[in-house]
């Protein structure tokens, strides 16, 4: 009995031990590229933003761009619910693009519920085209506000450090090499399709390919821990006949 009592333990431990090592971390605000984000180009990206709240829903979200990178196309795709301001700001130095001179470029984009807004166990994309995109970086941060319904602030600020993990990060947009057959124009970063602009709610658990296949990779690890516990349990016995 005790032999059993101590295999059991041991299993229970093994499980919880698993589990806590496969739970996902906490989700952050992140700026996804549909397909390339070059350097010189255009490019379609998507701001998705979770609700970390489970007794409040997110009801205003604002995003930065960097004013040592300025854009000369900021375009942001209509999104059921929700308002969406479009701030300029003047350029201490014009750029010329398309033979035109830019004196002013976008300093910041803000998204305002008009209604429920992002409720808990849910997330939101929010579509920017975005464009030109800088020739002398291959990163670009995007500092952003999150403000939920009961006046609470994240702020996802932040800017990652190789070798520390920051509790707040702000997103960061990677860009890739130039390439002269992608990106290159504004319509290469078309808006999404109505369908695709309809799916930008989903339940959480819903966009889950990394959460099932740690969920599977858990549950072969746990059952292997059973077998193991079965075997010794079953030699012990064979033992004390």
């Amino acid at each position: 009995m005790r032999t059993s009592a101590r295999l059991c333990t041991l299993v229970a431990a093994t499980a919880i031990g698993l589990m806590t090592v496969a739970a996902p971390a906490s989700a952050h605000v992140s700026v996804q590229p549909e397909g390339a984000a070059a350097r010189g180009g255009y490019a379609t990206v998507n701001v998705k933003v979770p609700n970390e709240r489970d007794n409040a829903s997110t009801v205003k979200v604002e995003m930065s761009l960097p004013a040592e990178h300025p854009l000369s196309s900021v375009m942001p795709e209509p999104v059921p619910g929700w308002e969406i301001e479009v701030a300029k700001s003047p350029l201490d130095k014009p750029l010329e693009v398309h033979g035109r001179k830019i004196t002013e470029a976008v300093s910041k984009v803000t998204w305002t519920a008009t209604g429920k807004g992002i409720e808990p166990g849910y997330f939101q994309k929010f579509p920017l085209s975005l464009g030109r995109l800088p020739e002398n970086t291959d990163q670009l941060v995007l500092k952003s506000v999150q403000t939920y319904g009961n006046k609470e602030v994240v702020r996802w600020i932040e800017v990652p450090e190789e070798g520390r993990e920051a509790e707040h990060p702000a997103p960061v947009l990677a860009l890739s090499e130039a390439d002269a057959g992608h990106g290159t124009s504004p319509s290469a970063g078309a808006a999404p399709t109505a369908a695709a602009q309809d799916s930008g709610v989903r339940k959480a658990e819903g966009d889950g390919t990394d959460t099932t296949a740690r969920w599977l990779g858990v549950t072969g690890l746990l059952l292997g821990a059973l077998g193991i516990a079965a075997a010794l349990f079953t030699g012990r016995r064979r033992t004390g006949a």
